[in-house]
């Protein structure tokens, strides 16, 4: 379970106030694969670390009754000077999980080799995001939550996250961000639109996409 209470996000851009999530008051449910839909700007991004709990609201809360990944694919969550093995293995001590398997989980997965044993600082966007990836998905969560990560890669490696994605899917949620509808129809069962601040809830996927489009296409 997922809930948020009168949730609210603002910044302040050229000297005024532009709020992104607007008194938000919905509750998502379990066992789903949520594609998380809205125009560019919407405050997809925002909403996901609020989740995630790396950026405070204004006011109001997010409630889980259970554990939440940190946004796959924000590269962020790393220390730029250590190497992603010793990033991996200080991930592992903050959620209690064996150090050793993650490390070994994580080197095999993201695939790469000897910079696995170097600072992330010299790491390219994508292998910072094959890195998150690893260690977010080597860690069994109720909920991840996943931003574009899908798609970093080679055919291969894309297949291998894809089918790594899908076997979690099978005992946890998920709230995908992505701007590849073909991705959305893959691993999402229903969807959620943001707009103006304000999220809403469809069943079948396919009606979030179409509600989407609209909104996009302007009609």
């Amino acid at each position: 379970m997922l809930r948020f209470e009168n949730l609210t996000k603002s910044y302040w851009v050229q000297g005024s106030q532009k709020i992104v999530i607007d008194r938000l008051n919905i509750e998502l449910p379990t066992g789903k694969s949520l594609g998380l839909l809205g125009r560019n700007g919407a405050g997809k991004s925002t909403l996901m670390q609020l989740i995630a709990g790396t950026l405070r609201a204004d006011s109001g809360r997010v409630v889980s009754d259970g554990s939440i990944s940190w946004p796959v694919g924000f590269g962020g969550s790393f220390h730029p000077e250590l190497t992603g093995a010793q990033n991996v293995r200080f991930i592992a001590r903050v959620y209690g999980v064996d150090t050793d398997e993650l490390v070994a989980f994580v080197e095999d997965f993201a695939e790469l080799g000897k910079h696995f044993n170097m600072p992330v600082r010299s790491y390219s966007a994508g292998m910072k995001s094959r890195l998150t990836f690893g260690a977010s998905f080597g860690i069994q969560f109720d909920t991840y939550l996943v931003d574009e990560v899908t798609a970093v890669g080679d055919a291969a490696f894309r297949r291998k996250s894809q089918a790594l994605f899908k076997e979690r899917m099978q005992t946890s949620s998920a709230i995908l961000v992505s701007h590849e509808m073909g991705q959305m129809r893959s691993f999402c069962d229903s969807g959620i639109l943001l707009e103006d601040g304000h999220l809403t809830y469809f069943e079948d996927v396919e009606e979030a996409i179409a509600a989407h489009l609209e909104l996009v296409n302007g009609k």
